[in-house]
């Protein structure tokens, strides 16, 4: 078994229920030890779109990363992405953070995330279900990662109808 974490965020749509229903389809893909509280965040790069609602999820699976990522990929599909450029407001958007200390990078996907560390939207729910897990390539934890980033601004914890049941269960 490995744990994964998986960062979820959603800007279009009923973002709450969005984020709730890919939790659910995560579940298929292994046991789920940990949810993130919501948090709203400003948007990044792209700036001329609706806030994001975001979380971390911790994922004990038997899958492979790149089987992992694929199947990432097709719940996106399956709740309503459509890309259409960099940075662009979406329905969902799941990244692959860390899968135990597993680094790798292929055309289709690096490990850990090559944006983690510069991210507190993904930073801030990740330590708080997972502050001791380390970078593998930076041997930093996600404590230290956040503590070192010079602005934490643009993330707010929600209060999101519903999301506790998401959390508990």
């Amino acid at each position: 078994m490995a744990t994964a974490y998986i960062a979820l965020g959603a800007n279009l749509g009923d973002r709450a229920e969005t984020l709730r229903q890919a939790v659910q389809r995560l579940t298929a893909l292994g046991r789920i030890t940990a949810i993130s509280s919501l948090y709203e965040t400003d948007p990044v790069g792209y700036l001329e779109q609706p806030s994001f609602f975001n979380a971390v999820v911790a994922l004990e699976t038997m899958v492979a990363p790149s089987v992992l990522f694929a199947a990432l990929l097709g719940i996106e599909r399956d709740l309503g992405r459509t890309r259409t450029f960099p940075n662009a407001p979406r329905t969902l958007d799941l990244d692959l953070l860390l899968v135990d200390d597993a680094v790798l990078a292929t055309d289709e996907l690096t490990l850990p995330h090559p944006r983690l560390h510069e991210r507190p939207f993904v930073l801030v729910p990740l330590a708080e279900i997972a502050s001791e897990a380390t970078h593998p390539v930076l041997t930093q934890s996600v404590s230290d990662l956040l503590e070192a980033l010079p602005d934490r601004g643009g993330v707010g914890l929600c209060a999101s109808p519903g999301w506790e049941s998401t959390r508990s269960g």
